[in-house]
């Protein structure tokens, strides 16, 4: 009997032993899937906080006369000019929101918004603050071009490649609720941001005709797909996410350097990822940790351009973590983003 039970015992250590052999060298993308889904939930929840009520308008047919002057056309309250309307274009969820003062929804049983369909996801109509709120959902990214006359507020939708002679999109790590890698009371998500606000300065000053999107410029949380989506439904030439490291138990270590990862299915987002690698470490000076595939990351796997995610440094070693919070370093990383962005078009993105 000792002896059966021996023998049990000694093959549930063989299974167990080989079981854990096959398992550890999974633990890390186990770890990044958990990871993920619970910033997932978190941006979800925040988006789903900030939608509000809205009624589904009709769309008057595409052959109207009303729509001469553009795609789209609203036709204005009377009274009230076109100066006193309101538009923003938010790209991140490809959302046109107009404001018009003295609508209703009844207004637009008379009056309803003419033109095509072709490029419109979704078209609705909320009351807020004695504002009628249109939300038009188009199905790629669009720049607007917009006139009115005395009766009309006409839209024309273009794509970023009838404005720009190149896109980018740059996405900030994190924010919101997800703050990413924290240690000594620092955040990822704010260094993140940072690099990025860096970034975003530099391609102010260029004379490119560079069409830049960024997924966030302040403490917002786009959910995966919106990041993504943002840079597919632009077509962009480049999609690049910022981020900063940490070891994998959050211990404070000797560890150091720039990585970037890619997706290993395109030898665009790896060849991209080198030079990316190659420009942000000359422009730190920081140690060459190497390339990463990254099909474990939502928005690598997903990505139809060419993306590039850099972890431009470990907020686990002191001596980074206390360059990473200096504005000359961030500054330092963003020069390095954009020569990388510069050399990848020079080379044929």
């Amino acid at each position: 009997m000792e002896e059966k039970a021996l023998k049990i015992a000694a093959i549930s250590l063989a299974v167990l032993t080989v079981f854990v052999c096959v398992l550890i060298p999974y633990l890390p993308h186990i770890h990044t899937i958990d990871m993920e889904a619970r910033e997932r939930r978190l941006a979800e929840a925040e988006y789903a906080d900030s939608q509000m009520q809205m009624q589904d308008l009709v769309l008057k047919d595409e052959g109207s006369a009303d729509t001469q002057k553009g795609q789209l056309s609203i036709r204005l309250p009377e009274g009230i000019n076109g100066a006193e309307v309101q538009v923003s274009n938010d790209y991140v969820t490809q959302t046109v929101r107009v404001e018009i003062p003295g609508t209703d929804v009844a207004y637009f049983d008379s009056y309803p918004i003419a033109g095509s369909s072709s490029y419109i996801d979704n078209l609705s109509y909320a009351k807020q603050n004695g504002k009628g709120i249109i939300e038009i959902v188009t199905d790629r990214v669009y720049e607007l071009d917009m006139t009115y006359d005395e009766n009309y507020y006409y839209f024309n939708f273009l794509t970023p490649q009838e404005v720009y002679d190149k896109v980018v999109v740059i996405d900030a790590g994190h924010g919101g609720r997800a703050p990413g890698a924290t240690k000594q009371s620092v955040k990822e998500k704010d260094i993140d941001l940072t690099i990025v606000l860096q970034l975003q300065k530099i391609f102010e000053e260029c004379d490119e005709n560079i069409g830049v999107y960024y997924t966030r410029t302040d403490d917002s949380n786009p959910t995966f797909d919106q990041r993504v989506q943002l840079a597919n439904k632009s077509n962009a030439n480049l999609f690049i996410s910022i981020h900063n490291n940490s070891t994998r138990s959050g211990r404070m270590s000797g560890t150091k350097g720039t990585q970037v990862m890619y997706s290993e299915t395109s030898a665009e987002s790896e060849a991209f990822a080198e030079i990316c690698l190659e420009e942000v470490t000359s422009a730190l000076g920081s140690r060459n940790k190497g390339l990463v595939e990254g099909n474990s990351i939502y928005i690598i796997r997903t990505s139809e351009v060419p993306v590039a995610l850099i972890e431009v440094g470990f907020m686990t070693n002191q001596e980074e973590l206390d360059l990473l919070r200096t504005e000359e370093y961030q500054r330092q990383a963003a020069e390095g983003i954009y020569e990388a962005i510069l050399r990848a078009f020079e080379e044929g993105y």
